[in-house]
């Protein structure tokens, strides 16, 4: 799923709309289940993604499953109707949870794992990070068993990479010299 600038300006205008009516926080939930319904649900992305569906069939069927949806997310399912555009509806829900965590000082860190972390290490890392930020930090666990151990913190556009698989690459590189 790539972000378009139709989708950025999509979400863009549901964020204004919605923080209009002091509802963003609501729609930011409504936001990241689609989002996350899309992603992990084939058929349901199939479906919205497939051309020969008419539109009025869409609609009603993202009604259906977001029955408890908020009046300005329901708008958008009529806005994208309208303008043919439901192949966006997933990016559109990612810039939105994107541009509201952006203007709420939120920031999310990206940490992979080898193996998925429990409470005790991400209060840790929490506490870590919040002395390298000032914003408020959520944090997004990765598993990757390929980098066998230890850990790659991602914030932003800063990333720090402790993970043995990185330590045996430097290593090899040295050697090899």
């Amino acid at each position: 799923m790539a972000s378009t600038r139709a989708a950025i300006r999509y979400a863009k205008a549901i964020l204004d709309l919605a923080n209009s009516k002091g509802i963003a926080e609501v729609v930011n939930n409504d936001m990241k289940s689609i989002a996350l319904a899309i992603s992990t649900n084939e058929e349901l992305s199939a479906f919205i993604l497939n051309p020969t569906i008419k539109g009025e069939v869409k609609e009603s069927a993202l009604l259906e499953v977001f029955s408890n949806a908020n009046g300005v997310t329901k708008g958008l399912f009529r806005l994208l109707f309208e303008n043919k555009r439901f192949e966006i509806l997933e990016a559109i829900a990612v810039e939105y949870n994107k541009l509201f965590d952006e203007s709420n000082g939120i920031e999310v860190a990206k940490v992979t794992t080898a193996i998925p972390m429990d409470a005790a290490l991400e209060a840790k890392v929490l506490a870590k990070i919040a002395t390298l930020s000032n914003k408020k930090i959520t944090i997004e666990n990765i598993v990757d068993p390929s980098i066998i151990g230890g850990f790659i913190l991602r914030i932003g556009d800063k990333q720090y990479n402790a993970s043995v698989a990185n330590r045996l690459q430097v290593l090899k590189r040295e050697l090899s010299n």
